[in-house]
Order: structure tokens, then C-alpha cells, then sequence
């Protein structure tokens, strides 16, 4: 119990400070996958134009270089960012501005020539997406041979020792058999940090019931999360920031759940809105727009409803006992606060 009101204590000052550290930038819609659980609804053919890089560092550069933390990390996202052939110039522009900088990416054109780009560029972050084994990734992204190629990046990544690199998977009804296939494979390949995380019902996913595990198999995944973190070795593995996770909550993760979303994580979105995280509905909680507003007076001043969650307190959230060290599961999981949670992991744990 000590733990809990200590971290309680520690994310009551984290919201009150809200420094802003980490930025993820969605700089394109374009997509050259077709991805079965996409929240974005990406297509090759976007109907949003690229942001112009001179947009996004107008609005960066609103933040005082006295007042922006140190390290402050610039991701960026979509999309694909590797479709943008100005991906370096956009990485150099963030070095020069004192700012580590990364991308998340399926892998699809990301080959050697590409990695040494974009690591003279400053890169120092990446993320690779892999869900599940040849048949398993191809189905989920859409594309054959995406597994082959998400496979080369990384195998890349991992013999970069310059790179923060990890792989992330979403985890469904269709490769959670694989899991343990996995893990060995991301080990030979020298993987060092394997995230994963679970499907919302947004987007394509939503009416998609093979991307959503039952309350069994997500206990599952619970276990074999903590089962392989018991155990030493090179590989390690982390639930991501989903939600409350009660008795799994220091098995799974290496540190208490936190949305830090409107209170260290911020976005600009392909069309200028000022969010939190990409994933979140962003109809609902966005908070300004870089093309009106200025960014950081916006961070400063706005983001009430991720800094004060009692409006979760709704719906099945009301009256839950859990609710100060969960406050309403992460904002992801929301469609607006007039709206009730989507997802409920500690209730998935005790089977209700």
C-alpha cells in the first residue's frame, strides 16, 4: 500500500508540473500497408497532404530553449514516415535543435543504405512492428512480404548499438499462439526490448473480432509477460501503458501504470491539432491547432481533461475500487467525457 500512495504522490506532482518531454509528430497518412487494425485509416493515397517541416519547427520552436527538458525526444509517426523523401533533412533540422529524434516505422524500407541515412541524420529512437510470424504479420498488415522486410529492419536495428530500438507487437485472437515462437525469435535476432500491447475497438479494428483477446487469453498474456520477465536473459519484455493491471501491475511493466498523456507526451497531428497521444480520439481531445494557436501556451494552458480525470468517474468506472491508481484506464480508451471506458484490463484479470 506504501507503493501505491508513493506513486500516487509522484504522478499527482508529475500532472502539476506537466513538463512537456516527448512529442510524437505525425507527418504523414500515407501508408504503403493496409494495416487490419489501423486507428488512423492510412492509404497510400492520403487525403491529407505532408505537413511541411517549416510548420512543425514553428510550433516547436514556440517552446522557450530555457523551459524544454532535457532530453526532449521528437517522434515521428504516421503513416509511414520513411515515405517522405525529405526524412532527413526533417532528422537533421530536430538535431540541430538540440532535440533526439526518432521514427516508428513497419520496417518495409528500411534497409542498410537507409539506416546509415538516417543515423547520420541523429537519429536515436526506433520502433519496428512485429506481429506475429510470416502468415500471422502479413495477414495483419495487409501485404505479403511485410514480415520479411519488418524482419531485415530489424536485424538492422539490433546491430546498431547507437540505436534506443525496440519491437513492438499487437497482440490478437490469431498470433497469440505464437508468442513463445516469437520471443525466440526476437532473441537470435538480438532484439534487447520487445513492448507489447493489446487492440482498443477504434478504427479498423473495432467490428474486427479476431483482433480482440478474451478476458482468458489477455490473463494469458498476462502470464507469459510476467513468466518471461522472471526469468534473466538479453531479451526483455514490457506490457505497454494501457491500463491498470492490479495483481500483474509490477510482473508486466518496469514501473507502475501512468498515462503520462497530456502531462509529458504531446502531438501535432497531420492537420495541425495539438493532442496527446496520436492514438487518442482526437475529434474529442484535441486541444488546439498549430495554425491558430501557439503550441506551447496551448500545452501550458489547456490539456484540463488529461491533467483532471474525475470526469472518468462514469459509467463502470463510478464506483471502482481501483479507480485512484487506474483513473479511468488510459485516455486512449475514451471517445469523449460524456462517453464510458471502452476497455477495462483489471476487470479482464478477475474475469468480470
Amino acid at each position: 500500500m506504501i507503493g501505491r500512495l508513493l506513486h500516487r504522490a509522484f504522478r499527482a506532482n508529475e500532472t502539476a508540473v506537466h513538463e512537456l518531454n516527448y512529442l510524437f509528430w505525425e507527418c504523414t497518412t500515407r501508408c504503403n500497408l493496409h494495416c487490419r487494425h489501423c486507428g488512423s485509416d492510412c492509404f497510400a493515397a492520403s487525403r491529407d497532404v505532408d505537413m511541411p517541416l517549416e510548420d512543425f519547427l514553428r510550433a516547436f520552436d514556440t517552446i522557450p530553449a530555457q523551459e524544454r527538458a532535457n532530453p526532449f525526444t521528437i517522434v515521428l509517426t504516421g503513416g509511414e514516415p520513411l515515405l517522405r523523401p525529405d526524412i532527413c533533412e526533417i532528422g537533421r533540422a530536430l538535431h540541430g535543435r538540440g532535440a533526439s529524434w526518432g521514427i516508428v516505422s513497419n520496417g518495409w524500407f528500411y534497409d542498410g543504405e537507409m539506416q546509415r541515412k538516417l543515423l547520420d541524420a541523429g537519429m536515436g529512437a526506433l520502433t519496428v512492428s512485429l506481429d506475429g510470424l510470416a502468415g500471422s504479420h502479413d495477414w495483419m498488415r495487409g501485404r505479403p512480404g511485410s514480415f520479411d522486410r519488418a524482419m531485415r529492419a530489424i536485424s538492422l536495428a539490433a546491430a546498431a548499438p547507437q540505436l534506443n530500438f525496440d519491437v513492438v507487437s499487437c497482440i490478437n485472437r490469431r498470433n497469440i499462439g505464437e508468442l513463445d515462437a516469437l520471443f525466440d525469435l526476437l532473441q537470435q535476432a538480438g532484439v534487447r526490448q520487445w513492448r507489447i500491447f493489446t487492440i482498443i475497438p477504434i478504427g479498423r479494428a473495432a467490428d474486427d473480432p479476431e483482433m480482440h483477446l478474451s478476458d482468458a487469453e489477455f490473463t494469458a498474456l498476462m502470464e507469459f509477460i510476467a513468466g518471461k520477465r522472471a526469468t534473466s536473459g538479453p531479451l526483455r519484455v514490457t506490457f505497454s501503458c494501457e491500463g491498470y493491471l492490479g495483481r500483474f501491475e509490477n510482473k508486466v511493466r518496469d514501473v507502475p501504470y501512468f498515462c503520462h498523456a497530456g502531462i509529458n507526451i504531446a502531438s501535432v497531428l497531420i492537420d495541425g491539432r495539438i493532442c496527446a497521444c496520436p492514438n487518442i480520439d482526437r475529434d474529442a481531445f484535441s486541444q488546439g491547432n498549430i495554425y491558430q494557436d501557439n503550441f506551447y501556451q496551448v500545452w501550458q494552458d489547456r490539456f484540463q481533461p488529461f491533467r483532471d480525470r474525475r470526469w472518468t468517474r462514469r459509467g463502470r468506472c463510478k464506483d471502482c475500487k481501483v479507480w485512484r491508481d487506474c483513473l479511468g484506464n488510459g485516455m486512449h480508451n475514451w471517445h469523449g467525457p460524456c462517453t464510458d471506458v471502452l476497455n477495462c484490463h483489471y476487470s479482464k484479470i478477475l474475469g468480470k
